[in-house]
């Protein structure tokens, strides 16, 4: 073993011991998730089993448990009983937890738990990337991607495919029994065993119609569309090409940094009614009053743009291309100018189609324009089959045509969408595996989720500050709220007047000197 590093004995005993701080460097990511939650308000979150009972075994405390998930989650170890492994050996989480090993049902259980509070921790860390000013743009790209769920596609049953399954177990019972009529006209020895053989597949056959049937039944009694035995939450959804039972997961990316500030877990395979939602709480997350939110067609719905529009959301959203006169090489209703002054519509031969009633389909009023002059216009054969060719407006059309302007002056719009919403998908799929969630029931799941997009906002924020840049974000930010608690505290015994006013610019100053960076927040005890 000559000139090669060589290692200590095992059996070598060491005159001091070595503290277990000096296995973690200074620029570890462990110790940001330490100082992180310690930070943190568990009790105003909602964590169970905060205040202990004064008699029993003693529990681990919360603090303990979530250090152990979000350090998990950081590092692509998402399973109970594997991180039970790792506590026992990794030096790391030695270090974060004190040497406590949680068994596996413990750390489980924790998760199970306290799915809600969970959420809480991972809308805190948005609030305090918000208080960083990395939310400075306030442009947000939506979308929303399919997650597989702890339920195969066997275990899930739509109204079609109980049909399809029960005319296959017909199919194979008549198949069995044309085989035993058969097996009956053979030598007694060979008949005999093949008959038991048959005879038990049948029987299998007829317990699996019997199930089926008792699914069908269920199904009539919910008046669901589909059901699913392993993971009742979990619906199947189209995906590209195939489908997959799981859960749809909406987010809202930060157009700047690519950070997550809002995520919303749905068994909903639609997106067409995500968009105000995840818009709205998106702009209460970064706390702005104006907000650009980008989404690609499939989230084209005008009741959701309009609701955008209301509350002063600019939303960009191409509309679908679903026109049959297009596809057929007709004139498209994009060829038919609306003139707001008259109310009608000129078509490209130069006629008027004037207003002729309205009505209201679905909730939405709408318009109806036709011309008289079609059947003896040169190119009605390029316009329409019909004797007459008739537009349709809807009675807030100027919105969608609002926002149509807005896309054309922004023709990197779905540029933008792409590079910023779907890398944060690419990047959690990776670390989740093939398998995707491992927990049931759509609660449980929202609490996995939000461990995710806490991880990835982790990993975001490190990259972007750099490891000693957010320990000293995280401490100033803790520092501004105590005094910002003390100061409200003090203000409801009625404080000078003169105080008060100099309050909110004091506030602001702080803020902006959470703000500088890595290299002034070193002086942040300081405050």
């Amino acid at each position: 073993m000559k000139r090669f590093i060589e290692g200590e004995v095992r059996g070598q005993g060491t005159l001091l011991p070595e503290h277990l701080d000096d296995y973690v460097a200074e620029d570890n990511p462990v110790r940001v998730v330490d100082i992180f939650v310690d930070e943190l308000d568990l009790v105003s979150m909602g964590f169970a089993r905060m205040v202990p009972a004064k008699t029993g075994r003693p529990a681990y405390h919360p603090a303990v448990l979530l250090k152990l998930y979000i350090y998990g989650y950081l590092n692509r170890i998402q399973s109970s009983r594997r991180l039970e492994r790792e506590a026992q050996r990794n030096v790391e989480l030695m270090w974060l937890t004190g040497r406590l090993a949680p068994d596996f049902k413990t750390i489980a259980n924790f998760r199970k738990d306290n799915g809600k509070a969970i959420g809480k921790v991972c809308r805190q860390f948005v609030v305090l990337c918000q208080q960083l000013d990395l939310f400075s743009d306030a442009v947000v790209a939506i979308d929303g991607s399919k997650f597989k769920a702890v339920n195969s596609s066997d275990r899930n049953f739509t109204d079609a495919k109980l049909k399809r399954r029960m005319a296959e177990v017909e199919a194979n019972i008549s198949r069995y029994l044309a085989e035993l009529d058969t097996a009956d006209r053979q030598e007694p020895g060979t008949a005999n065993s093949k008959s038991v053989r048959l005879n038990d597949k049948i029987a299998k056959m007829k317990s699996q119609m019997a199930t089926l049937k008792e699914i069908e039944a269920k199904l009539i009694e919910t008046g669901e569309t589909q059901i699913s035995l392993t993971d009742p939450d979990a619906r199947s959804m189209m995906t590209r090409g195939s489908g997959i039972v799981g859960y749809n997961v909406q987010t809202a990316v930060d157009a700047k940094h690519h950070l997550i500030v809002e995520h919303e877990v749905t068994n909903n395979g639609s997106d067409r009614d995500q968009l105000s939602g995840m818009a709205k709480k998106a702009r209460t997350a970064i706390s702005t009053t104006t907000l650009t939110a980008i989404a690609d067609r499939g989230y084209f719905k005008g009741e959701e743009i309009l609701a955008c529009h209301e509350v002063g959301i600019s939303a960009l959203v191409p509309p679908t291309k679903t026109s049959g006169a297009k596809a057929d090489g007709r004139f498209d209703k994009a060829d038919f100018i609306y003139d707001p002054q008259k109310n009608e519509y000129r078509c490209p031969a130069g006629e008027s189609l004037i207003w002729r009633f309205a009505s209201v389909e679905k909730g939405m009023t709408n318009h109806r324009y036709w011309s008289s002059n079609c059947k003896a216009c040169p190119l009605k054969d390029k316009c329409t089959p019909s004797s007459q060719r008739r537009v349709t407006r809807w009675e807030h059309q100027d919105v969608l045509d609002e926002m149509q302007a807005r896309l054309e002056q922004t023709p990197d719009a779905m540029r933008i969408r792409r590079s910023t919403v779907e890398h944060p998908y690419a990047t959690i799929k990776a670390w989740m595996g093939a398998t995707h969630f491992l927990t049931k029931g759509l609660e449980r799941v929202k609490a996995e989720m939000s461990l995710h997009v806490l991880a990835y906002n982790f990993r975001r924020l490190m990259a972007i500050l750099g490891i000693p840049g957010m320990l000293a974000a995280i401490r100033a930010y803790a520092h501004f709220l105590t005094l910002q608690g003390l100061f409200e505290a003090f203000s409801l015994l009625a404080l000078p007047k003169m105080l008060k006013q100099h309050y909110k610019p004091w506030n602001a100053r702080l803020c902006s000197r959470i703000c500088l960076g890595p290299p002034k927040l070193a002086l942040s005890p300081s405050f």
